[in-house]
């Protein structure tokens, strides 16, 4: 079976399928944030009865690439990430920052650190979990999109450069899940360090403008794309937004410059109408 390194998976979609992993026999390295969660995902491993080596290991440390080198990682699933919501005329410098630390320059120089090792074997698999936000993007969360903007960027180029020593490289584009990440980038805005004064919006009255849905599909797939048993390059889930997506992806190419100026778009009012939390009404294919 194959030593899995897993990053941010504390909770959500890293967590479950760190679990499963686990339980079908693989060798999984969970990797969390701070000490605290070790204990706490150590639990829910005892729990269901699998064992799981888990390690704080955040992306933004630089010492986190050396000792991920000692490793012999077989795949390695950059999960690990953060979520900052608000307008781009508004978010903060250091929150966009740390974003980018986050997001883009801890999983790039942990990849960095793994692939060494993958190279000289002559094999290995790299998977960015990346978002339909990676694809398209809604407002309020151009900083969060951005990011993951540039993680597709980079898989592809790493396809490419990859292709010769024998990695595959993967990306896995969830749309909009109820684990809880997607209403706390619309809470971000309590922590800024600015003047609320000089906002643009108010970010108490808005919240994430999309309905959501159940996690398992993209678990599925994930564990899909990190056996190997998937062999696509980009999935997406739920299948049912891949058409909206590239509809989305297709409109930008006839758009004007001028399109819907002095009104307010629609997804900006739907994230004033919507609650936090909403589910899609119904989940089925």
């Amino acid at each position: 079976m194959s030593t899995i390194l897993i990053t941010g998976a504390a909770t959500g979609f890293g967590a479950e399928t760190a679990l499963r992993l686990a339980a079908a026999g693989h060798h999984v390295i969970a990797g969390v944030e701070v000490p605290a969660q070790v204990f706490a995902l150590q639990h829910q491993a005892k729990a269901r009865g699998v064992t799981l080596q888990v390690e704080t290991l955040d992306v933004t440390d630089p010492a986190t690439p050396a000792r991920a080198a000692g490793w012999e990682v077989d795949v390695l699933l950059n999960n690990a990430g953060i979520s900052e919501g608000g307008s781009i005329a508004d978010i903060p410098g250091a929150n966009l920052r740390r974003q980018y630390e986050v997001n883009i320059i801890g999983p790039v120089l942990l990849t960095q650190a793994v692939l060494r090792g993958m190279i000289r074997r002559g094999s290995g698999r790299i998977v960015f979990m990346s978002s339909v936000a990676g694809l398209t993007t809604d407002p309020f969360a151009g900083a969060y999109s951005s990011s993951k903007h540039a993680l597709e960027a980079i898989a592809e180029a790493l396809r490419q450069e990859m292709q010769e020593f024998g990695i595959e490289v993967a990306t896995i584009n969830p749309g909009p899940f109820l684990t809880g990440f997607n209403d706390r980038m619309f809470e971000t805005w309590k922590d800024w360090q600015d003047d609320p004064a000089a906002r643009l919006f108010d970010y108490a009255k808005l919240a994430f403008p999309h309905e959501q849905y159940d996690i398992e599909p993209v678990i599925e797939t994930t564990i899909g794309v990190l056996t190997g048993k998937i062999e696509l390059y980009r999935n997406v889930e739920p299948k049912q937004i891949i058409a909206q997506q590239k509809q989305m992806l297709d409109a930008v190419w006839t758009r004007k410059t001028k399109t819907g100026l002095g009104q307010r778009a629609e997804l900006v009012q739907k994230a004033y109408d919507i609650a936090p939390g909403t589910p899609v009404a119904d989940q089925r294919d």
